[in-house]
């Protein structure tokens, strides 16, 4: 699935609920199936700078495609990395460099946290576009 349709069947399931509470609740449920994330892996390198809360941000790659793993100690934000692996995983680098994300726009995401909150994502996205940069100019 390209992750244009991954992000419109993303902005499927927001359009269900009627008011952004229940929009917070489904996201503590995406946080809450999310994998888990291998406590070795939660290092220094692999906190996303810029979040309030603590995120972490893991990549692995396998055959040229990238897979992501995450996690975060504030529920919310755990539910907000989810949607953004879900969106991003199993992609080439350069998918993800030339992938639109809407979807969070479609959604009303941005315009529904606060502050501190909408700077993480913005955080966590760059991060991951970062890792896609890295891997690919070592894959050229």
């Amino acid at each position: 699935m390209s992750i244009a349709e991954i992000q419109k069947q993303i902005e499927e399931e927001f359009s269900f609920f009627t008011d952004w509470m229940e929009k917070y609740e489904y996201l503590i449920e995406l946080g809450k199936a999310l994998a888990p994330f291998p406590e070795e892996r939660k290092r220094p390198e692999n906190l996303i700078s810029g979040c309030q809360s603590r995120v972490w941000l893991a990549v692995d790659v396998r055959d040229g495609v990238v897979f992501f793993l995450a996690d975060s100690d504030a529920v919310i934000t755990k539910g907000i990395v989810s949607l953004l692996i879900r969106v991003f995983s199993g992609h080439t680098p350069q998918e993800i460099l030339e992938a639109d994300i809407a979807f969070i726009d479609q959604i009303g995401l941005k315009e529904h946290l606060s502050p501190t909150r909408a700077n993480g994502l913005v955080s966590m996205i760059k991060q991951i576009k970062m890792y896609a940069v890295g891997l690919s100019v070592a894959g050229k």
